[in-house]
């Protein structure tokens, strides 16, 4: 595997790391500007921009762009995180500057026609609609909210369905204008890339934008905690609760992804073990470590029946308690396995390591090599998981929510009482 690095005199980074053996590659430019880049007045516009970039731009109508790839058996998408969004293809290797050259398209030339942004209004209301309907989605974003409240971080990427109504064609050129520069966006490719060729195309398509001064962050995160609780004659209790963890610069951001996995990242884990094997609570239950900029969340969740859902979060949080004092060295070794074994595995695909490389870049400034994750990983402790599950445990701040016939759960107060019992 070869990485090779770019920045053009603009500030526009190019990444691409050669696959030997494959006949594809994933292409995409990610743009760093996601839902906490947004001004309140301004909440969901990301993602309406990543939803506008199919509908049509100077040279190609919303049905040419989807031809354009699908006619050489490709597949073009997108997605807005909370940090980023992203704009991708994936085609044969003949294909590459096609697929780089209807993604800057879509980037640099977008028309916003006013009758296209009505017609996708509705789409995303009905996108809205639709999360809306799913427990196990929107108990995330209340969740989220509940973490960071009254901050950009902490709203719902889908934005509230009073901004989305309100959004025009000026307000998505703002957006564009304050954060598109091209020393905001990476372009990263993995697979039959040529890196040479890669860098003379973006050259011609991008080297004459001027660089931008990107904005400072709307709101820098500050962990809250608060609950959101929902009540609603649904089949089950929906119970998601996050807890404060480091920010993915953190050295520890290793130690809390371990703990994660060994609480909750498997058939093997202790709450699968102990929630769902031996009391038979739920069918599903999860713990995960995601980071950002500035804070990081350690979330658990889980979907039980009205009457048990006390007995599972009292038996999720003795659990989070026992980690402090029992978690083993075994537990401990196959979280880190499943880690290393998760991130090579990964590494397989090349839209997987096209879209590693730009968030490495977009954190570090350079691609850290898979050998220093590795030793990184691999250099967390038992004791380390131990003081990180006392801690988190003990110390962190807490955010709890829950929606469906939820009357009978504890209330975030009552958990935290017994976190510290």
């Amino acid at each position: 595997m070869t990485i090779a690095l770019h920045t053009l005199s603009n500030g526009f980074r190019i990444v691409t790391e050669h696959m030997p053996g494959l006949k594809s590659a994933s292409i995409g430019i990610w743009v760093q500007a996601g839902g906490r880049h947004e001004r309140v007045e301004q909440n969901g516009i990301a993602h309406f921009l990543e939803h506008m970039a199919f509908k049509g731009t100077k040279t190609r109508s919303a049905l040419q762009i989807a031809e354009s790839i699908e006619d050489v058996g490709g597949y073009i998408n997108a997605y807005t995180s909370r940090e980023m969004t992203a704009f991708y293809a994936r085609v044969l290797e003949d294909d590459v500057a096609l697929g780089l050259d209807v993604i800057s398209d879509i980037l640099l030339n977008p028309v916003f026609d006013p009758a296209e942004i009505e017609v996708e209004r509705g789409v995303i209301l009905q996108e809205i609609g639709q999360a809306a309907d799913t427990p196990d989605d929107i108990v995330f974003d209340w969740l989220q909210e509940a973490a960071y409240p009254d901050q950009a971080l902490g709203r719902t990427i889908l934005g509230a369905t009073e901004r989305v109504t309100s959004f025009n064609r000026d307000d998505l050129k703002t957006f564009v204008g304050e954060h598109y520069g091209p020393n905001q966006m990476i372009l990263s490719a993995a697979g039959a890339v040529d890196h040479d060729e890669i860098v003379k195309q973006a050259e011609a398509l991008f080297g004459h934008l001027p660089a931008v001064t990107p904005p400072a962050l709307i709101q820098p995160a500050t962990f809250g905690g608060g609950e959101r609780r929902e009540i609603k004659d649904l089949e089950q209790v929906h119970f998601a609760m996050a807890l404060e963890g480091p920010d993915y610069r953190d050295p520890a951001i290793y130690t809390a992804q371990i703990y994660a996995s060994a609480m909750g990242g498997g058939m093997s884990s202790r709450l699968f073990q102990e929630v769902r094997e031996k009391h038979g609570l739920c069918y599903t239950i999860f713990a995960q470590a995601g980071a950002y900029e500035d804070t990081g969340l350690t979330t658990i969740y889980a979907g039980t029946s009205a009457d048990q859902i006390e007995q599972l979060a009292n038996l999720t949080i003795d659990e989070m308690k026992r980690a402090a004092d029992d978690m083993t060295a075994a537990e401990v070794a196959r979280a880190r396995a499943q880690m290393k074994a998760g991130l090579l595995m990964g590494l397989e695909s090349p839209s997987n390591r096209a879209e590693r490389l730009a968030r490495l870049l977009s954190i570090w400034g350079r691609i850290p090599g898979l050998d220093e994750t590795i030793e990184r990983i691999d250099a967390v402790t038992t004791g380390d998981v131990k003081i990180f599950a006392a801690d988190t445990a003990g110390k962190a701040g807490t955010a709890l929510a829950v929606y469906g016939p939820a009357d009978a759960a504890p209330t975030l107060d009552e958990l935290k009482a017994r976190m510290v019992a």
